[in-house]
C-alpha cells in the first residue's frame, strides 16, 4: 500500500485533492485517467508526441 500524503506536510485542501483524485467514486480520479490516455493515444488532439503546427 502506498504512502499517501502527511497532514505534517500537507495542507487540508492538498489532502482533500490527493483523496479525490484517489477515489474512483470521485471525478477527479476518472479526470485524471482519461488525462492520462488522452495523452497517449496519437488519435487524440491532446497527444503529447503530436506536432502542434500541423492542423
Amino acid at each position: 500500500m502506498g504512502k499517501g500524503v502527511s497532514s505534517y506536510t500537507h495542507t487540508q485542501e492538498q489532502l482533500d485533492d490527493y483523496a479525490n483524485q484517489h477515489n474512483p467514486n470521485n471525478d477527479a480520479y476518472q479526470d485524471d485517467l482519461d488525462n492520462h490516455a488522452n495523452q497517449l493515444n496519437p488519435n487524440n488532439d491532446e497527444y503529447q508526441g503530436k506536432d502542434e503546427d500541423k492542423e
